[in-house]
């Protein structure tokens, strides 16, 4: 069972950084994907990067382009997303999912980490 650990969350006030890291256990999947998902107070999990292995193509919602840029840490296991930028509507939980490309699908979450933006 993989196991993801996020951290990094935190208060920052508006336009303000902050870098969240997620570490995975070891795992030997040979193509996967590791993203990034943000959840509101009373909003769905949205959809914010993602970074594909071993390609390393990233993608991006359009509400983060140009401020967040998500990155890997191979050796480590590890994803970070740092966040340029920040506006108050980017408060929420972030979460990390490892998503293990093939069939059958598998996905794996993390626990979350809270980032609160001040205006």
């Amino acid at each position: 069972q993989v196991q993801l650990v996020e951290s990094g969350g935190g208060l920052v006030q508006s336009g303000g950084s902050l870098r969240l890291s997620c570490a995975a256990s070891a795992f030997t999947f040979s193509r996967y994907a590791m993203l990034w998902y943000r959840q509101a107070p009373g909003k769905e999990r949205d959809f914010v990067a993602r970074i594909t292995y071993p390609s390393g193509v990233t993608t991006y919602a359009d509400a983060v382009k140009g401020r967040f840029t998500i990155s890997r840490d191979n050796a480590k296991n590890t994803v970070s997303l740092q966040m340029n930028s920040l506006k108050s509507e980017d408060t929420a939980v972030y979460y990390c999912k490892l998503q293990i490309l093939g069939w059958p699908p598998e996905n794996y979450w993390g626990q979350g980490t809270q980032v609160t933006v001040s205006s």
